[in-house]
């Protein structure tokens, strides 16, 4: 699943918050911020970790999720390639209408 696609869902979008102000977090403690059942929140967990967007590790019985920044980094190249085409067309939009002006002020 896309890593867009994953957080498109509010749940999941404050799964990660949770977990990115905590750091490490048990799967208990995920489910103890939503009233939904324990099996929704592991699909929910499940999507997260098939996107890339978080990662898990056993101790003992628990598992442990933490961020995984792969999904992150390439969130932002992709906003960075987007937000570099808008400036450049801004760019473009400026130097037309600079130079119109210009025209204006010769006649």
């Amino acid at each position: 699943m896309n890593t867009f696609t994953a957080l498109a869902d509010k749940t999941r979008r404050e799964i990660v918050l949770i977990v990115a102000r905590e750091g490490e977090v048990t799967v208990a403690r995920i489910c103890d911020n939503f009233d939904i059942s324990p099996p929704a929140v592991s699909q929910h967990l499940k999507i997260l970790k098939e996107a890339k967007v978080l990662k898990v590790s056993k101790m003992a019985q628990k598992r442990i999720y933490s961020i995984d920044r792969s999904a992150f980094n390439e969130m932002e190249d992709w906003l960075s390639e987007v937000k570099n085409l808008w400036n450049r067309r801004l760019d473009s939009l400026d130097q037309y209408l600079t130079n119109l002006k210009n025209e204006e002020d010769k006649k």
